[in-house]
């Protein structure tokens, strides 16, 4: 990421109002950048740093892509779709998951996500793609199964080398921590998380290529009906590719363009980056009003009492 004139404004607002009286605020940070890492515009601190989450499954995504494993299990975009995924668990996903393991003869006991309480499967868990696409890579590579989820293991080098490389930082000075799901995820600026997200979309590689197409190709593997990737990937039909993540994490990409949105809400609120992110994106030009209402419709009218409300605007530098 390279620092700008000015990189630090005032964070953004998100406002609960109950028939238009404030009952709760969230602090929100949200940084743009290009895919040289030049921040573009900022509110709050393009310098902030708090954990990916799951908004790199489309970077730990790239040791499927990257390695021929695809090819070599003859897994399509609804593979790779629901590789990248956050989802519901509905039967339509889980046997997505389950079509990756058993195209590369891995048993699903392999998993090592945990099972969603009131379950029976790990399959059901919202990380089973991410997990499934990592055994493929394993099994291709003739590499150990039962321990894939550890920091030193290849697989995790891996990933962790492409994320390094994308960011041209020494892999060694990365913060990592274990995710909800086992797998180490990372502590990143904002400014990192735009980044990755403008050379995600940036147009200069095949394998990232492929992920866009994928997610965009199949936003219902991504996330599932109801959720703000899914509807926004639809809506912008191939124009924006988006992830969220735990925690307030949300990053968006305008493909073709190489420039990547990351967003934090301090207080780790869902509700707020979907609040947040449908704001930007209409200051941006990113969304058309139709489909900024649309979203407005689904993610800020929470109740017939209650909607969100955001204050603040990006600041360009």
């Amino acid at each position: 990421m390279t620092r700008g004139k000015r990189n630090q404004s005032a964070e953004l607002e998100v406002r609960l109002l109950r028939e238009g009286i404030i009952e709760s605020s969230h602090r929100v940070q949200a940084v743009v950048c290009d895919n040289r890492g030049r921040v573009l515009s900022v509110a709050g601190s393009a310098e902030t740093a708090c954990f990916v989450r799951s908004a790199l499954k489309p970077f730990q995504a790239l040791a499927v892509t990257s390695t021929g494993t695809l090819e070599r299990y003859n897994l399509n975009d609804r593979d790779l779709a629901i590789i990248c995924s956050s989802h519901k668990g509905t039967i339509e996903q889980v046997r997505q998951a389950f079509n990756v393991l058993w195209r590369c003869d891995v048993d699903p006991s392999a998993l090592q996500c945990p099972i969603p309480h009131g379950k029976r499967s790990p399959l059901e868990y919202n990380c089973s793609g991410k997990h499934a696409g990592m055994l493929a890579v394993c099994k291709q590579r003739h590499w150990p199964l039962n321990n894939y989820l550890q920091r030193n293991h290849p697989v995790q080098q891996l990933i962790l080398g492409k994320v390094a490389e994308l960011l041209r930082m020494p892999a060694e000075e990365f913060i990592s921590a274990k995710d909800d799901c086992g797998a180490p995820t990372y502590l990143m600026q904002l400014g990192g998380m735009a980044a990755l997200y403008a050379q995600l979309v940036s147009g200069n590689n095949l394998d990232m290529e492929r992920i866009i197409r994928a997610m965009t190709h199949h936003p219902n593997m991504v996330a599932g009906e109801g959720e703000f990737d899914t509807q926004l990937m639809r809506l912008t039909q191939g124009e924006l590719v988006s992830k969220g993540g735990a925690e307030g994490v949300q990053c968006i990409g305008r493909v073709g363009e190489g420039m990547g949105l990351a967003i934090k809400v301090m207080d780790g609120a869902q509700r707020a980056k979907s609040a947040v992110a449908i704001q930007v994106l209409k200051q941006m030009g990113w969304i058309s009003p139709a489909v900024a209402e649309t979203l407005s419709e689904s993610f800020m009218s929470l109740s017939k009492f209650k909607r969100l409300e955001v204050i603040g605007e990006l600041s360009l530098l």
